[in-house]
């Protein structure tokens, strides 16, 4: 089995079954928010602000290119990650992309209390994030590999679910 790469919307869940999928595997797990914040020394909203967002997407797909080649791990990537057409080239290269989905309203609770979401500040009501979700939809389909919906699912379900369909499609492009 090879790399694993979460992608979806803001509070669907990839941190949380990244690390679960990680114990499960007995893999690392790259969280690439923090991995980038660790690497430019400030926090995702700082980069934003300092930065911009270019800068922090350019930082996304270099990080992503390197996984084409290492030790199959689990990959939590950030939420805009599959708007970006070279991003979705290298998780293909480097393993199987499973888009994790959650209703707006599943969203909005998840992310309530997190002031880490910079395109979420002062938005957070589910018809912003609908919105949002609607307009980067067609792209996480078209990079998913498999799909799971994490609403009314634990984590050791959805992880389940990932490893029982990984397996069975035997996806690897």
């Amino acid at each position: 089995m090879n790399t694993l790469f979460l992608i979806g919307f803001m509070g669907a869940g990839k941190t949380s079954v990244s690390q679960a999928l990680g114990q499960l595997l007995h893999r690392k797990v790259v969280e690439m928010d923090q991995c980038i914040a660790e690497q430019e020394g400030m926090s995702i909203p700082e980069i934003f602000a300092q930065k911009g967002e270019d800068y922090f997407r350019a930082c996304e797909t270099a990080l992503l290119e390197r996984f084409s080649n290492s030790e199959p791990c689990v990959v939590s990537c950030g939420g805009g990650v599959p708007m970006r057409e070279e991003n979705v080239a290298a998780m293909r290269r480097g393993g199987t992309v499973v888009l994790l989905t959650a209703r707006p309203e599943v969203i909005l609770e998840r992310v309530r209390d997190d002031h880490n979401r910079p395109l979420l500040e002062g938005h957070k009501d589910v018809p912003y994030i609908t919105a949002l979700m609607e307009q980067r939809r067609p792209k996480y389909e078209a990079a998913a590999d498999l799909i799971v919906d994490t609403s009314d699912r634990t984590i050791a379900e959805i992880c389940q679910m990932v490893l029982q369909q990984t397996a069975s499609s035997g996806s690897n492009h």
